[in-house]
């Protein structure tokens, strides 16, 4: 009987293009968690390139892997810069019109 190898799920091998980057961060902000976003943001990062990311926010690579791996939320700072950098934006709408 052979063994079946598998890997962790890892998002960031599914975020191709801007509709699954938009489909993902809209359904992680759903859940109106900071630290889910933030572990949202670090697979598209991850997805794109997180030494560019670095570069395009002055943030070292370190800082980055620490504020987006989900443990825990990022400043608002951060998250700016990431968002910005991602070429991103977040849009505001009436949760009742939803």
């Amino acid at each position: 009987m052979s063994k079946i190898k598998t890997r962790p799920f890892d998002a960031a091998n599914y975020l191709h293009d801007e509709e699954d980057v938009a489909a993902y961060l809209e359904a992680v902000l759903q859940e109106s968690d900071p630290a889910l976003l933030a572990g949202a943001l670090g697979d598209i990062a991850r997805a794109r390139g997180m030494t560019q990311l670095a570069k395009d926010t002055g943030l070292s690579r370190e800082s980055l892997y620490r504020s987006l791996s989900g443990e825990r939320a990022p400043s608002s700072d951060t998250l700016f810069k990431v968002l910005k950098a991602l070429g991103l934006q977040l849009s505001v709408h009436s949760a009742k019109a939803v």
